[in-house]
């Protein structure tokens, strides 16, 4: 070595060991108010340290690999690990004091704003005929007469899908970023890349998962959240989708960005087990599982009814962060296993829901309550399902895409050995192959209901109490689909308009059974007689037939008035239906015998409703109460 490169070579150890002397330990933090790359210092200095680092390099080289040795030169340390220690501490500093504070709403808000899908807040809303719940964990009808019995997750009516995704955010001022790109390089070269990524990964990882826990996201192993309550688990839900969108689009991009800027131009390929991309895999991948482990838990839990919305939106977002996923971990080898893993979790979620389907059908198919329902009224059962399945069809887009089978008797519904579960039918269902696979599960869904129904009908002593029930049910079954667009799309007007039919059918059924035995009563046969002086009317049989009359009416509007149509509109149809039958035959009956009865002792014995107090009286009918006392006796006058 000349004597020019010898003097330049000292005068860059003096520069090294002179910041090593002022440090006085700086690996300890005892001299962090004095670094070098501190913001706000002496730029010259810090350049004048760097020129210093680089002539070290150039004039000794350390031997590749050595641990940088924090002692003085006094120790017998080489200048250029005493430089390399130091320079780990100022990369330390650097990421340690210079970060921007990330402010975790923004960027929730700014990842939110690229999706497009209502924030069911987020994102659970009603859709069926009050504002209701989420579904309970089967379709077990209580005696609960509430539209609140199942849930809706619904304001919007197709899947989630981003028009952009990526918010990147700057982690570091231009000028830090500067500094820490110049330190690393330095210690790359000078044999120390790992330690420089050590120190990297000790900074970066905590405040990823700083930045996840201030989402909300908890550090909670699979088997913890598969024993967490399913009322816990939804709000849980609800929080993981907003904060995976902020996670992928904002942190973890952040993170890739921040990465690359600092290491871009450097050489990582002598590292042993590195890759490119490999500092920012390192820093984010724990938090990238944990994240994922959430959904993963979800995905392979018990299968009930009650969780297939909740899922449908975990599938629904994971879909739309898998191509952010995928660009963002793609950069290096390490990151393809959390893409993969987000995939495969994605697919688990598409067999759960399959898998959730079928179960509902089951249940439905296999409720066996042997209770009927007070007055014929809507069963719970219905009111579930129906309530059930328009929610599905509010989910259409992303439902569609995952059924892809159709439904068979043979294969959706089997008796399990369960010696109770009913025998089911031949259907008169519409041609399956008019039909996409969702649709024929929900046509198949509403047959299976329906068949259940037939049996719960089976169960009122009252004929006519058993129609009015089919009436009442099957009528709420055809107007949850005609108050749903999607639903009524899906099930398609010929079924529709067979449905429509089967309620009326079962109207005309409940009013000649009810009503045939009063209308009787007002028939002339039986009343005449011939022969004699007789005026032709037998008193005597007519007084009996006012006196019948008046007996099964009164039956019917103690009973009746009791019975329950809850639909205003169908409840005031089958009353006037009712009314044109009755008042007619009741008008023509009494103008043409009453004087027969006015002539003789205490008519007012038979004669007890004039034809307003029938119209009044049948006003009570279906009320589900019972009837109001009315003063009836004024026709005798």
């Amino acid at each position: 070595m000349d004597g020019s490169a010898a003097a330049e070579l000292e005068r860059a150890q003096r520069v090294v060991m002179r910041w090593d002397s002022v440090a006085s330990g700086g690996s300890s933090g005892g001299g962090e108010d004095l670094m070098l790359f501190d913001g706000g210092g002496d730029r010259a200095e810090a350049e004048r340290f760097l020129q210093a680092v680089d002539d070290l390099r150039r004039l000794e080289p350390p031997s590749p690999g050595s641990p940088p040795r924090r002692t003085s030169s006094a120790g017998g340390s080489s200048a250029v690990h005493v430089a390399m220690a130091r320079l780990e501490d100022e990369f330390r500093h650097v990421l340690s004091s210079r970060a921007v504070d990330l402010e975790i709403e923004v960027l929730a808000e700014l990842t939110s704003l690229s999706t497009m899908i209502s924030d069911r807040a987020s994102f659970s809303e009603p859709v069926a005929d009050t504002e209701e719940t989420e579904p309970a964990p089967a379709p077990a009808p209580a005696g609960d007469d509430d539209e609140n019995s199942v849930s809706s997750s619904v304001s919007r009516r197709s899947s989630y899908r981003s028009m952009t995704s990526i918010r990147e955010i700057d982690l570091f001022p231009a000028d830090a970023i500067s500094d820490l790109n110049a330190i690393a390089s330095r210690l790359v070269a000078a044999g120390y890349g790992r330690e420089c990524l050590q120190v990297y990964a000790s900074v970066r990882k905590p405040a990823v998962d700083s930045a996840l826990r201030r989402l909300g996201i908890e550090r909670l192993t699979i088997g913890e959240i598969q024993r967490l309550e399913w009322g816990v688990l939804q709000p849980k839900i609800r929080t993981w989708i907003r904060a995976a969108r902020a996670a992928v689009r904002g942190v973890f991009a952040s993170e890739r960005r921040l990465c690359f800027l600092i290491f871009h131009d450097i050489d990582l390929s002598d590292i042993t087990t590195t890759s490119p991309g490999a500092p920012f895999t390192e820093t984010v991948k724990g938090a990238a599982l944990q994240l994922l482990c959430f959904a993963e838990a979800i995905s392979i839990g018990r299968r009930s009814p009650e969780k297939l919305f909740k899922i449908i939106d975990l599938h629904d977002a994971l879909s739309d962060l898998l191509p952010d996923v995928s660009d963002i971990f793609a950069v290096s080898s390490p990151g393809e296993s959390i893409c993969v893993q987000a995939a495969e979790i994605r697919t688990r979620l598409a067999d759960a829901v399959r898998g959730i389907l079928s179960e509902f059908e089951n249940a439905v198919f296999r409720d066996l309550s042997k209770t009927p329902v007070p007055g014929g009224t809507i069963h719970p059962l219905t009111r579930y399902v129906m309530n059930y399945i328009t929610l599905i069809s509010d989910y259409k887009a992303t439902a569609s895409e995952l059924i892809v089978s159709r439904p068979s008797a043979t294969s959706s519904i089997s008796p399990e050995g369960n010696e109770l579960t009913p025998s089911f039918p031949d259907l008169d269902l519409p041609d399956p192959e008019s039909q996409t696979p969702l649709a024929a599960h929900l046509i198949w869904i509403i047959a299976i209901l329906e068949h259940n129904l037939e049996g719960k009908a089976s169960l009122y002593k009252d004929v006519a109490l058993s129609h009015l029930f089919i009436m009442n049910n099957v009528h709420y079954i055809v107007h949850k689909i005609k108050d749903s667009p999607e639903l009524r799309e899906l099930i398609g007007d010929v079924y529709l308009r067979r449905l429509t039919g089967k309620f009326r059918l079962a109207a005309t059924t409940y009013q000649r059974t009810a009503w045939l035995k009063i209308l009787n009563c007002l028939r002339d046969e039986g009343l005449h007689v011939s022969g004699g002086f007789s005026s032709g009317i037998s008193k005597s049989a007519l007084r009996d037939r006012f006196k019948s009359f008046n007996a099964v009416f009164d039956e019917a509007h103690r009973i009746q008035s009791g019975w329950h149509v809850p639909d205003p509109q169908l409840r005031e149809e089958l009353r006037i239906s009712i009314s044109e039958k009755l008042l007619p035959a009741y008008r023509s009956f009494l103008g043409r015998f009453r004087h027969h009865i006015e002539n003789g002792r205490h008519p007012e014995l038979y004669i007890k409703y004039s034809v307003d107090d029938l119209e009044i009286s049948v006003s009570d009918f279906f009320e589900g109460s019972p009837p109001p006392p009315h003063n009836r006796r004024r026709s005798h006058g």
